[in-house]
């Protein structure tokens, strides 16, 4: 059984929190199950953005937890191409989440991030 988007984001948040980076929820999707995006500020004008991994990935990471991939080849890329590229999935989903994380190392701190 797989956390509730709400928990984790939450859970997310407080880690990050933790470790004194400046994290926020910029949009709140579905509680239950909420497709979570994590944008990572680099706040030098440009920015990583991690999203669900494919499905494919899913059988070889444990059931229970959330697996991400970065949503481009290359990154950092410049900002407004990724707020660009948050705008079309919204446009495809209402209901996902974004996370906006200021990390000038680019840490994005996710357990499972595949290539």
């Amino acid at each position: 059984m797989r956390l509730k988007s709400g928990i984790w984001v939450a859970a997310y948040l407080r880690r990050r929190h933790v470790d004194g980076t400046f994290a926020v929820v910029r949009r709140r999707g579905a509680e239950e199950a909420g497709t979570i995006f994590v944008k990572i500020d680099r706040l030098d004008g440009t920015a990583e953005l991690y999203g669900p991994a494919p499905q494919s990935v899913f059988d070889a990471a444990p059931v229970a937890d959330r697996v991400f991939s970065p949503c481009f080849k290359q990154q950092p890329l410049p900002d407004p191409e990724v707020e660009i590229y948050l705008t079309r999935q919204i446009r495809f989903d209402s209901d996902l989440w974004i996370i906006d994380v200021e990390d000038r190392a680019g840490r994005h701190m996710l357990d499972y991030v595949v290539p």
